[in-house]
């Protein structure tokens, strides 16, 4: 009796994911030419920018009280640690010491893939033929993402070159050609010019994207590693990005030392 009770239990479990599964595929909005649609504002809900590791809440500067302090997160890095070269530990911990002056966030830097995907501003996905486009609020960053006919990195860049295709209904995202100047979060966590990033956007159903980033950097890490979160789909019917330009609220950082001194 209680092995029939059993069995018939994982039956209605079994059918239950399938009968969800089906929903979900049903509810993907899709393009003329079958593709899935993934059109609109989107948002990431983690404390990743803060730092991709698993993480306490930890203090900012004391003259700001807690408007700095950064929230605990339990990280989104497959197997929490991120497997770094020993000379590239050392640079992380010179630049966690380092956050709050060197962060290229702070002067208003293109933000780098992936961490454009997980700061706490939204971007805009749009279709065409033959190319995506994905605009960030952070920065006025943006990314062609080239379906048809593949580019290499002519130079090094904030932004790298991205180069996607499809694998059934799951976008996959190759991106390389980048400067090595961006950081991964604010905690300092970072990667070299050699970096290069595959990522998988694959629907969750009809609001929402399962997205993984598999990172491989031979001279920042001993081995390609993943993170991954969810991204979610903004209900605002008139959905489009607002302008953010930070650049303005960096000057007095950057260049508040030569304006400042007086005429000779």
């Amino acid at each position: 009796m209680r092995s029939t009770f059993m069995l018939m239990t994982i039956c209605a479990a079994f059918w239950s994911s399938a009968h969800a599964q089906t929903q979900d595929s049903a509810a993907i909005q899709r393009l003329a030419d079958g593709r899935p649609n993934l059109s609109g504002v989107w948002q990431a809900l983690t404390t990743a920018n803060w730092n991709i590791e698993p993480h306490g809440a930890s203090a900012g500067p004391p003259e700001h009280g807690a408007l700095l302090a950064a929230p605990p997160g339990r990280g989104i890095v497959e197997g929490d640690e991120i497997p770094y070269r020993p000379e590239a530990l050392a640079r992380k911990q010179r630049n966690h010491e380092q956050r709050w002056s060197e962060d290229p966030e702070v002067k208003c830097f293109m933000p780098g893939v992936p961490r454009a995907n997980y700061m706490p501003y939204p971007f805009q996905i749009f279709h065409s033929e033959g190319h995506m486009l994905f605009a960030y609020q952070f920065a006025g960053a943006a990314r062609i993402i080239n379906l048809v006919e593949h580019d290499e990195s002519a130079i090094d860049s904030w932004m790298g070159v991205s180069n996607g295709r499809w694998e059934g209904d799951t976008l996959v995202v190759e991106v390389s050609g980048f400067n090595g100047l961006a950081w991964l979060d604010r905690a300092g966590n970072h990667a070299s010019n050699t970096l290069r990033v595959v990522e998988r956007y694959t629907f969750a159903g009809r609001d929402a994207i399962d997205y993984e980033a598999t990172l491989e950097d031979p001279q920042t890490f001993t081995r390609p590693w993943k993170m991954s979160f969810r991204l979610f789909r903004r209900p605002d019917s008139d959905g489009h990005l607002m302008e953010f330009k930070c650049v303005e609220f960096t000057e007095e950082l950057l260049y508040g030392e030569f304006y400042k001194k007086p005429a000779q």
